[in-house]
């Protein structure tokens, strides 16, 4: 059981993220972030909406699972991968992965937690992957917390330490994103990862974000830079997308599980 003043200090975040409202999502994401960093100790951490884009997925080892969106709190520096990635794109020809990326695949479609130092093999954390794309930036450990939203997609949140993650730190962090549904549905909806026919663009997204405000379009177009036929496009095109047909509609998807 997670102790009263942090569970206290948990459903306080709760209030706390219940109080942006709907066109605030990236604020609320980084909010809530940096709560649980200040909470759990993790130096990092980083959200991830994750799709199946093909249920056919024959000898596929991710079963039709991609990244579609990441945003992290403390941008990384970029590392030089252009060799790595293609090693990697070696081994997807003869449909082999490094096991870390096959991690989320059990327990597909439940809650979940899962973590490096706790699921891989001990000579993994000896291996160049690791060193190069972890241990070179400080990453010791790295806990992930999945959270299935339908048959199709999950919001995944991932936190680095310098350390072995406690049992204490995991049961904080799996209880304070447990209680989120909505919130883990906000942030694939405004990525487009959930109803929509398919991603949204970035402008799309931002078009989004201020869709869901009182802004005319020519207000949206103002504030984007963006003439105002180029905004309606966009629009239309979001009403297409998330299969309604006025801000009405869209909003209604923010308001309500459907």
């Amino acid at each position: 059981m997670l102790e009263p003043d942090l569970q206290d200090a948990v459903h306080q975040l709760w209030d706390e993220l219940a109080d942006f409202d709907a066109r605030e999502t990236e604020a609320t994401l980084r909010h809530l972030q940096e709560a649980l960093c200040r909470l759990a100790g993790p130096w990092n951490v980083r959200w991830t909406g994750a799709v199946r884009v093909n249920k056919q997925f024959g000898d596929d080892p991710l079963e039709g699972w991609r990244m579609a969106v990441l945003q992290i709190l403390h941008p990384m520096p970029p590392l030089s991968i252009e060799p790595k990635l293609k090693e990697i794109a070696q081994l997807w020809d003869r449909r082999k992965m490094d096991p870390s990326f096959l991690l989320p695949i059990p327990g597909v479609g439940s809650f979940r937690t899962y973590s490096f130092r706790r699921q891989l093999p001990p000579d993994w954390f000896d291996s160049p992957f690791y060193e190069h794309f972890y241990g070179s930036r400080g990453i010791y450990d790295a806990l992930y917390v999945g959270f299935p939203l339908n048959a199709n997609a999950e919001s995944h949140f991932g936190f680095y330490a310098r350390e072995k993650f406690t049992d204490k730190q995991i049961l904080l962090l799996s209880y304070a994103l447990r209680g989120i549904k909505w919130f883990h549905r906000r942030l694939m909806l405004s990525h487009g990862l959930l109803i929509a026919s398919s991603p949204l663009t970035p402008t799309e997204h931002r078009v989004l974000a201020l869709l869901l405000t009182k802004g005319t379009e020519t207000q949206i177009a103002h504030q984007l830079g963006l003439a105002t036929s180029t905004t309606h496009q966009h629009v239309v095109a979001l009403f297409s997308k998330f299969g309604v047909r006025s801000r009405a509609g869209l909003m209604s998807l923010w308001l309500n599980g459907g």
